[in-house]
């Protein structure tokens, strides 16, 4: 937000619409902090809600919404939410979770006064490895569906997620950056730290994405085995580890499973204890009771063994496999 041309122009009459939870690093940092430091007006909801959200942004003059996607495709979809609703607004960031062309595209007859754009950025590359363009003091026109360009003072590389080899132009592979704002490594796990950022200082976010001939990068899959749900990360060797405890549990393995509305949903596959008549509700509830909101199991598919390796790492791959090929 600073500097002669800010690649985030907020203006001090600008209001912002701060709905997404302040404990994620999109909200805390390009929300609140970005807010503040330009001097902005932040009006904050609770939680969300369609109608109050119109409510919100009317009766305030929103200028700046930042979303993710999920919520992009509810305003999409309603019929309720009409383009006079939300005329006030001149940008809407989407983040924390990647946004495809044609979410972009049917979202835009619903901001006709706005600039749509994506963020992308995870809390341990400082937090932001790009950002559009589109939002920028003078700006330049971006393609539907990109997350924008590298930020300054930073350098990004897409690498063979096998081989570590630098890949070229419009060739998918893991997203990697290097820069002084990059974190110095997880707290207390050195293991985790060497396994994240190379010896040659280069942060491997994960995350599957291309950089094409202008510059701007595509997210296209994750590598790592993270679920997002709506933006919220949620490692399933956690919820696997809990499974495992209840007694008619003998097995489990969870995966994400794409879901248009949450990205990605937490599912688990099964294998009960010989007798066991566990059922579907019986396990949801038996994890419900003891994870936060969007840890929570969506759906569960019972199977006779989980797929591992040799080592007993469990093959996600091939559960996910399953899963695209209606084969549960």
């Amino acid at each position: 937000v600073d500097g002669e041309n800010p690649n985030l122009h907020f203006r001090t009459d600008d209001v912002l619409l701060c709905l997404l939870p302040l404990f994620h690093i999109y909200s805390l940092n390009s929300v609140l902090l970005a807010g503040l430091r330009a001097g902005c007006a932040i009006v904050i909801m609770r939680k969300f809600d369609l109608g109050a959200l119109v409510d919100l942004v009317r009766a305030h003059g929103v200028t700046i919404a930042p979303f993710v996607p999920p919520i992009v495709v509810e305003i999409a979809k309603s019929p309720r939410v009409t383009a006079a609703d939300l005329a006030s607004i001149r940008m809407v960031m989407s983040g924390a979770a990647p946004m495809g062309r044609e979410l972009q595209d049917a979202f835009m007859a619903k901001i006709p006064n706005a600039v749509l754009g994506q963020g992308y950025g995870m809390t341990e590359a400082g937090p932001v490895l790009a950002m559009c363009l589109a939002f920028a003091k003078e700006p330049f026109q971006v393609k539907s569906g990109s997350c924008g360009t590298v930020v300054r003072n930073a350098e990004l590389k897409i690498v063979d997620p096998d081989t570590g080899a630098a890949l070229g132009r419009n060739q998918p592979g893991e997203i990697c950056i290097r820069g002084e704002q990059i974190m110095k490594g997880y707290l207390n796990d050195p293991e985790s730290t060497k396994n994240t950022i190379d010896k040659d200082g280069w942060l491997h976010t994960g995350d599957i994405g291309y950089v094409d001939d202008d510059d701007e990068i595509f997210i296209v899959d994750r590598l790592k085995e993270i679920i997002k749900y709506k933006g919220f990360q949620v490692p399933p060797a956690e919820l696997e580890a809990l499974l495992i405890t209840h007694p008619e549990i003998k097995d489990a393995a969870v995966v994400s499973m794409k879901d248009d509305l949450a990205g990605e949903i937490p599912v688990a596959f099964i294998v009960r204890t010989e007798g066991s008549q566990l059922t579907e509700d019986e396990i949801k509830q038996f994890v419900a009771k003891e994870v936060v909101f969007y840890k929570k199991i969506h759906k569960v598919f019972f199977t006779d063994s989980i797929p591992k390796n040799p080592s007993g790492k469990i093959l996600r791959k091939d559960l996910r496999a399953r899963l695209a090929a209606g084969v549960h």
